[in-house]
């Protein structure tokens, strides 16, 4: 069995005890979250796309990386693979998951505030019954879907916010059978004239691919 140790719960936590939540980071400081979360063990994910560099913004990263190296620090907007560098830009901006439990609620929330105790970001809510805002963890369905989906690369797809995706009509649940997204579960939906697939984390955000062959999908 898989044991995850946490900094801040200072106990161990089993893999079924974790579930994901969706942050969104201010001031364009996703990737400095990101570093801070994986700092204290915990599992991220940000949909990003690799971007090749050539030309002078190839020189100026090595540079960059080259400065960052001799003082033992990395940046994580950076990707080498030998002598290829490739900068990571995020398909939806600010939009980071983290993996934790329900008791770490609070120290992420202590992690999203500065030193003088102004928001930094924060996990994404919802009204319970009560009235009360609550954090709610996403579905592992959905998050797996999600993941499938954006780390083909963003070729193709388009990103709706929880309102906007509302306008369109509802499809019928389906599973991709083959192809890049084989065993993803979403929605066809119809979106200017296109057959699509439809992938949602309920209340946050949905990413719609280009046109899905119908023979690659069956009905959930």
């Amino acid at each position: 069995m898989q044991i995850y140790t946490f900094a801040y719960s200072n106990y161990y936590m089993e893999e079924s005890a974790l579930q994901w939540y969706a942050v969104k980071v201010f001031y364009n400081k996703v990737f400095d979250m990101e570093s801070a979360l994986q700092e204290r063990g915990y599992s991220t994910y940000l949909a990003v796309d690799r971007v090749l560099l050539k030309g002078e913004a190839h020189i100026l990263a090595r540079r960059h990386i080259a400065t960052l190296r001799a003082d033992g620090k990395a940046d994580p907007r950076y990707i080498e693979e030998g002598p290829v560098i490739f900068q990571r830009v995020p398909m939806v901006s600010s939009l980071l998951f983290v993996r934790a439990g329900a008791s770490d609620i609070k120290a992420l929330d202590d992690l999203l505030k500065d030193a003088y105790g102004n928001a930094k970001g924060f996990i994404y809510k919802k009204r319970n019954p009560e009235g009360r805002y609550v954090c709610e963890a996403i579905p592992d369905k959905q998050m797996e879907a999600f993941r499938l989906v954006t780390s083909q690369g963003s070729e193709g797809l388009e990103f709706f916010s929880a309102d906007d995706i509302s306008c369109f009509a509802a499809g019928c649940k389906v599973r991709v059978t083959d192809g890049p997204f084989k065993g993803a579960e979403g929605y066809v939906k119809r979106i200017r004239r296109n057959r699509r697939l439809l992938v949602a984390i309920e209340g946050i955000v949905a990413v719609v691919s280009a046109y899905i062959d119908p023979r690659l999908l069956e009905a959930v």
